[in-house]
């Protein structure tokens, strides 16, 4: 903690870490924080910072998923949960809020799946939940990823930037559902004629976890038939069902829409997986807290990944 004076250097305040502050400051007390790199005071309650930087980091925001439509009859897949990405700005010593999006529950009535619900930076972004799947006639619900149509219900919408649309249902022959829309393509359509349920649509790979990850993959439809369910989408989608068994979840914090019903014997969809909130940035020491903190690399070139799997607060 040495101060220095310096006739042509000027002067050093004393430093110290977040975790290494003076344990008895007295009022006015002022040293650089090299945990913040900010200067900072105490003034007698509490330390504060002297003037506010601001600094960019990476960030990665995925929604939960829709659930899966209910299966009297092969019904839509949940839709994907929305993805943003972006640079966002940070206020050094500002609390946000991250809200991380629970997936959407399975329909276990005769009505469409409940939607995923947003991931929230608090004043940087909002990614949108996925949309619920469609039963029977109705449109699957609007989305991040839009829901699949019912058996006879068209595609849900999307938010544009975020998702694609769900597909369509048909009936023919047969009952089969529209797949839920994923991250980077649509959902698939049913075929009522051949009994095929729509797939639920490809997600998107990010690898600002450190790692390539994919998320946000569409539900798969259910049928009304002994063929296969829909699959569900990469990036979590869930499988839909039909005459032989249920359909399955979405993955939890990818984002992924979750599979539906496709008979009375299975009747309930499935639930969509919960999203997650990622912020990134590069510095030789840790800038931010919350979350669940990983670095790599080093000195200036230091990657810190603050990952958020469940709601919480980030601290710039």
């Amino acid at each position: 903690m040495t101060a220095y004076v310096g006739g042509t250097t000027g002067f050093g305040p004393a430093s110290w870490t977040t975790a290494g502050r003076p344990s008895s400051p007295v009022n006015g007390q002022l040293g650089w924080n090299t945990t913040l790199n900010q200067l900072e005071a105490w003034n007698g309650n509490t330390w504060v910072l002297i003037i506010n930087q601001t600094y960019a980091a990476s960030y990665l925001a995925v929604a939960g998923g829709g659930g899966g439509g209910y299966g009297l009859y092969g019904n839509g897949g949940g839709g994907a949960g929305g993805v943003l990405t972006g640079l966002g700005t940070f206020t050094t010593g500002t609390a946000y809020t991250i809200t991380v999006g629970a997936g959407g529950a399975g329909a276990s009535t005769a009505a469409n799946a409940t939607s995923g619900a947003n991931s929230v930076i608090t004043g940087i972004a909002t990614a949108i939940g996925g949309g619920g799947g469609g039963y029977a006639s109705n449109a699957g619900s609007s989305g991040g990823s839009g829901g699949g149509g019912g058996s006879s219900g068209a595609g849900g919408a999307a938010t544009s930037g975020q998702g694609f649309a769900g597909g369509t249902g048909q009936t023919v022959s047969y009952y089969a559902g529209g797949g839920g829309g994923g991250a980077s393509a649509v959902g698939g359509n049913g075929n009522g004629t051949t009994a095929t349920p729509g797939n639920g649509g490809a997600g998107v790979s990010n690898s600002l976890s450190g790692a390539a990850v994919t998320y946000a993959g569409g539900g798969g439809a259910g049928v009304n038939y002994t063929n296969a369910g829909g699959t569900g989408g990469s990036g979590g989608g869930g499988a839909g069902g039909n005459n032989n068994g249920n359909p399955t979840a979405g993955t939890a914090n990818l984002g992924g829409g979750g599979g539906s019903a496709g008979a009375p014997a299975y009747p309930n969809g499935a639930s969509g997986g919960s999203g997650v909130v990622i912020i990134s940035y590069i510095n030789t020491t840790q800038r931010g807290t919350g979350g669940t903190v990983t670095s790599s690399g080093s000195g200036a070139a230091t990657t810190w990944v603050h990952t958020f799997t469940s709601s919480s607060t980030y601290t710039a």
